[in-house]
């Protein structure tokens, strides 16, 4: 072809290439129904505009506030799609899309619809509060089907944790006008999946069931109705095998190794298999036990009373850490503010001895800087602070942060505490941050139960542990029972004045019916005040002043003279004391230490009584739970004794005397035993008290989750003084008595179980086997109950 001819076919087209340049430039008309997509952006070129279309509630400059383009800006492609993903990532919008017309960017949104109501249906085990809680969809905020999956999926893990692992949950999403959305869950939450069966391989020195008690899951049984321990939880498991490692390292297995641990879901789902597969390795015994002691004044001598374990022990690994705690203890007592004590374990793995060292030098310099308190909303700022065993500006102590963590708890005004010990202002300061949730300190509670003394009861209460925040103990409580009713008003301040000590007060009224076990009613009516200090954590002593009128009416035809003659009323006023060394390892269910009271009543300072009455009581607890393995097994010595000396001018009233039977000597009446009228049978009681018990506290040979303990006990005890002649004497004309009293001791001995129920605490003891006196009046079987709800 000739340059002519191409020149003449360009020449041609040239008017075409034109027209669709021009109709490529220009919008084309759209109904505004169906918006028209922008045309493609070409490149090169500056943002002239910016135009946002589609947008209802979100402003137009918010949108163009997350664009990373702005007019004057060039069509750049990279920064346009950047863009694009920012909108998106902002969850505001269903859909995005940014184009070019000539020179303005054109940015159209859909936006996401916002939740109307959240709502649950078919859900029984979590109520609607707890699942609402737990979501992030709330109303008033942005729908995404995203942030609704991880809704759906927490739910799931709620239910998981409580059992339920074949739980289905479905969200529906509900339109509704002005773009806005209700959400239902809908719910099948299945059956509890329970752990079907518990197997540890590997194990030698234990069996199967033995270690199936030391962990804190349980096979499924039908008696754990009202337990959790057989539902499968992840977080069970991981303590479970912290439990088993714990024991053999307590029992002197030093090599002990969890090589897995595992739960696999049956294929219906409705059960857990559970696993553990352990390497107990060899047993080790304690060789040398010394103690390097890098603090000047300090001796080996001083320090040993501390250690746990002895050469040729069994290795135990928790008594390693409590020596290390003891030494810490008695080396802070001994005046030395900044301690370590570190224990070095080198093992002989082919004699299987241990050798211990207890490295103590000083710690570092780190001082007390500050004490933050935060999450008490109601409970003050001091209530809290005088529980801590150290101030600001005092040697940072971990022994005194860890009793203020438990005099904390012990409270029981919170839920949890949390004491984190931050770094300070600078290298030797230490900031003590305290964490804490409140929880419900008011009571009322409605109870029933039986006794062998009181027989049924009702007990109704209304207590405030905290009231208003300020620590002090106020409460009213109720009790009708067949032979005994009472009211009782009470209020405590822990810490009256700010200081160290502990004021109460009580007001009371008591009607006792004692016929079956004396031949009178008794009723007492009036007031005490209470002072009470303690000299440290083991040592307190309280006062106390009572004044009470006391009434014995309803004395039965036939009773005893010196009964029939004390009918009527009288006014007792007394001051007493009672001064408590305590040093068991738990004030509720103590396995070792002992505690011992003494304790004086005296009454003269007005009134009709006039006496002094003095009385002692100890007891002693032995764990055997390193001669058998297992923690419910103990022994406890407890005695007392009493004696009550008359003052001149007082009239001595029966009802101050010592009696002897019941839950002092069991196998006899409640004042069963000692003194009586030899025609009537009634007890008159004595100045002179004494008992001893010997109790062995073991466990039953069922599961431990039935809460099922048993006891041996010998119970030992005499009352003597009665204060009346023995053989015939004249109480009042025409009236005559014979009393007959034996300073031989009396025995009881048997059986008991103690069944710790979710219903309360059930208590039954045989007592067969009794050494009595003639009159004595026995009771084989003694049976108590009581709980509050």
């Amino acid at each position: 072809m000739t340059l002519r001819a191409v020149r003449l076919v360009a020449a041609c087209l040239m008017p075409l290439l034109v027209i669709g340049t021009a109709a490529a430039q220009t919008p084309t008309p759209r109904r505004h129904s169906a918006p028209a997509r922008p045309a493609p952006a070409k490149p090169g070129g500056v943002i002239e505009n910016i135009k946002v279309e589609g947008n209802q509630r979100i402003e137009d400059g918010t949108i163009r506030s997350y664009l990373l383009v702005q007019p004057g800006d060039p069509f750049d492609p990279d920064r346009i799609d950047r863009s694009l993903k920012t909108l998106y990532a902002t969850g505001l919008f269903q859909d995005v899309r940014l184009g070019r017309v000539g020179d303005t960017l054109v940015v159209r949104v859909v936006e996401n619809p916002i939740v109307n109501r959240v709502a649950f249906e078919n859900n029984h085990k979590l109520s609607d509060d707890q699942l609402r809680a737990a979501l992030q969809l709330r109303p008033r905020a942005v729908f995404t089907p995203s942030v609704a999956e991880s809704d759906r999926q927490r739910i799931l893990d709620m239910y998981a944790k409580r059992g339920y692992y074949d739980a289905t949950v479905e969200p529906k999403v509900i339109r509704l006008e002005q773009n806005r959305v209700d959400v239902v869950f809908q719910i099948n939450e299945g059956s509890a999946t329970l752990i079907s069966k518990i197997v540890i391989n590997g194990n030698k020195a234990f069996s199967e069931d033995r270690l199936a008690e030391v962990i804190d899951s349980r096979e499924s049984r039908w008696w754990r109705f009202l337990s959790t321990a057989d539902q499968y939880d992840p977080e069970r498991l991981a303590f479970d095998k912290e439990l088993l490692r714990r024991f053999y390292l307590k029992n002197g297995y030093a090599d002990f190794q969890i090589l897995d641990a595992s739960a696999e879901l049956s294929p219906d789902r409705k059960g857990f298999f559970v696993s553990f597969t352990i390497s107990e390795g060899a047993r080790y015994k304690v060789g040398k036990v010394d103690i390097n002691i890098q603090l000047r004044k300090l001796t080996q001598k001083d320090l040993r009373p501390a250690l746990q374990l002895a050469p040729g022990d069994w290795y135990d690994g928790d008594a390693v850490g409590r020596t290390a705690d003891m030494i810490e203890q008695l080396v802070h007592d001994r005046g030395y503010a900044f301690v370590d004590v570190k224990p070095r374990v080198s093992r002989d793995t082919k004699k299987h001895i241990v050798d211990l060292t207890f490295d103590v030098g000083e710690g570092p310099r780190v001082y007390v800087e500050r004490i933050n308190i935060v999450g008490n909303t109601r409970t003050e700022d001091k209530v809290i602070r005088r529980e801590f065993q150290l101030a600001e500006g005092d040697p940072y102590s971990a022994e005194a942060v860890r009793r203020t963590k438990t005099r904390l708890t012990d409270l029981g005004y919170f839920q949890t505490v949390d004491i984190a010990t931050n770094p300070g202002d600078a290298p030797d300061k230490a900031i003590l941050q305290t964490t804490i949730a409140e929880k419900a300190t008011g009571e009322l509670s409605l109870g029933g139960g039986y006794s062998t003394d009181a027989g049924a009861l009702v007990d109704i209460g209304l207590a405030e542990k905290n009231l208003i925040g300020t620590g002090i103990n106020a409460s009213i409580n109720g009790v009708l029972a067949q032979r005994r009713s009472s009211i009782n008003s009470s209020v405590t301040d822990p810490y009256f004045l700010d200081r160290n000590l502990v004021a109460g007060a009580d007001l009371f009224l008591i009607n006792t019916n004692f016929l079956g076990t004396e031949p009178y009613d008794e009723s007492r009516a009036g007031f005490a005040l209470r002072l009470g200090y303690a000299f440290n954590e083991h040592l307190r002593q309280t006062w106390s002043y009572s004044l009470v009128d006391r009434r014995v009416y309803n004395v039965e035809i036939g009773a005893s003279p010196f009964i029939l003659n004390e009918a009527g009323t009288t006014l007792l006023s007394q001051v007493s004391q009672v001064l408590t060394l305590d040093y068991r390892d738990s004030k509720i269910f103590p396995h070792s230490g002992y505690i011992v009271e003494g304790g004086t009543d005296f009454a003269g300072l007005g009134g009709d009584a006039r006496f002094v009455r003095g009385n002692l009581n100890a007891a002693y607890y032995i764990p055997l739970e390193r001669e058998f393995g297992n923690p419910d097994w103990g022994l406890k010595f407890s005695g007392s004794t009493g004696y009550m000396a008359l003052l001149p001018g007082g009239r001595e009233e029966i009802i101050d005397r010592f009696f002897l039977g019941g839950d002092n000597l069991r196998g006899f009446q409640t004042g069963g035993a000692g003194p009586h009228d030899t025609n009537s049978g009634d007890p008159l009681g004595g100045r002179f008290l004494w008992t001893q018990t010997t109790e062995l506290r073991y466990p039953l040979p069922v599961s431990p989750d039935l809460g099922l303990t048993g006891r041996a006990f010998v119970d030992v005890g005499a009352l003597t003084d009665s204060s009346f002649r023995t053989g015939s004497c004249i109480v009042s004309p025409g009236v005559s008595c014979d009393v007959r009293s034996s300073a031989t001791p009396r025995v009881g001995a048997g059986v008991g179980i103690s069944w710790r129920t979710s219903f309360g605490l059930i208590n039954v003891d045989l007592a067969p086997f009794v050494y009595k006196q003639p009159g004595d009046q026995t009771q084989i079987f003694r049976f108590g109950f009581g709980t509050r709800f």
